[in-house]
């Protein structure tokens, strides 16, 4: 048996929106595109997904690559949960956790994989921290113009 790694990062970002509607944007995986650098197609309906609905992602960073995702987890507007799997790292989990803080949302976007093949490089950590940056800016810009908060 392949020994394997366990491997986790979280980030945040407050929004200056309730939790509902933040929740409803990312809940959508058709915004993501509008958001995540590698996500290029979402084949599903253009809505909130629900607990045990599927969909099909069109993902690329170094080659094109299909992700076929379930949804485990759907508690609007406080947790929404989804799993994929691939060959390239096994497994890999998205949570989304919507905190109200004042009139806005504390969303926190969590992404596991239970078990790597290895562990990520101190530079696949820096670059996945740069592209959740980036990814949720795009969150919060795209959330604050739809309520017009910017």
């Amino acid at each position: 048996m392949t020994d394997t790694v366990a491997f986790e990062r979280s980030h945040d970002i407050l929004i200056d929106a309730p939790p509902q509607a933040v929740f409803d944007y990312v809940s959508n995986p058709k915004s993501w595109p509008e958001w995540i650098a590698a996500s290029h197609d979402i084949d599903c309906e253009n809505r909130p997904l629900r607990q045990g609905e599927t969909f099909r992602e069109k993902w690329f960073t170094r080659e094109e690559v299909l992700l076929d995702w379930v949804v485990l987890e759907c508690d609007p507007p406080h947790r929404w949960v989804a799993r994929t799997n691939t060959t390239f790292i096994g497994e890999i989990i998205v949570q989304y956790t919507f905190e109200p803080v004042g009139s806005g949302t504390k969303y926190t976007r969590t992404v596991r994989n239970p078990a790597r093949p290895k562990a990520p490089t101190p530079a696949m950590i820096e670059r996945i921290d740069a592209e959740a940056a980036t990814a949720l800016a795009n969150i919060k810009t795209n959330v604050e113009r739809r309520i017009g908060r910017s």
